[in-house]
């Protein structure tokens, strides 16, 4: 096996639909072990109400206990500011090695918007992004390849994951209606959410 899968987010809570899709990518790809990396301080979420960067930490590190492949990293928590993808790859290629491949896991819809992430191009040189395929969202290869040119088809994936309709948005709002989440995330994640009184 080769290569190490991210899984970058708010992670506001993570939630099973995060693990299965690093797991269904994990697999397809034979790679080595995922990272999941919480977001500090997300360019896209300024502007919202989060959880501590610690809770969201800890509940992440709960949810991939489990998971020898599956590890948790605090890499952008220890970074001052707004977390880009960009400085992320840049310091992972710093500790395991420029010849590392590394494949970013996210949705199609973030990688249509991959134009307007923070120097664009110099990130899809550096990495593979993996598009988890899902219904409702496809990726809209002209507009990429109008933007990224041949890196475009090089660096850019897709693998079919499967279908759950799970959000963190869905799971904050159960919580403040008082209503179930089992199995919506890690029972590990569950204690913890409750121990804490988050979300409330």
């Amino acid at each position: 096996m080769e290569g190490i899968g991210i899984m970058g987010g708010t992670f506001d809570p993570i939630h099973t639909g995060h693990l299965l899709t690093a797991e269904f990518v994990r697999d397809a790809y034979g790679l080595e072990k995922v990272l999941f990396i919480p977001a500090a301080h997300s360019p896209f979420k300024l502007d919202k109400r989060v959880a501590s960067a610690e809770d969201r930490l800890a509940m992440t590190e709960l949810a991939v206990a489990g998971n020898p492949h599956f590890e948790a990293s605090d890499i952008e928590m220890c970074r001052e500011g707004v977390s880009y993808t960009s400085d992320t790859i840049a310091a992972l290629h710093e500790h395991f090695g420029p010849e590392e491949p590394l494949y970013f896991i996210t949705g199609a819809d973030a990688i249509n918007d991959l134009p307007d992430w923070h120097h664009p191009r110099e990130l899809l040189a550096s990495c593979h992004f993996i598009a988890a395929r899902r219904q409702g969202t496809a990726l809209d290869m002209a507009k990429l390849r109008g933007f990224f040119g041949s890196l475009c088809d090089a660096h850019i994936h897709e693998l079919a994951t499967p279908e759950l309709e799970i959000s963190s948005t869905q799971i904050r709002g159960r919580i403040r209606e008082g209503r179930s989440i089992r199995y919506m995330v890690p029972g590990s994640v569950e204690t913890y959410i409750r121990k804490e009184g988050l979300y409330r």
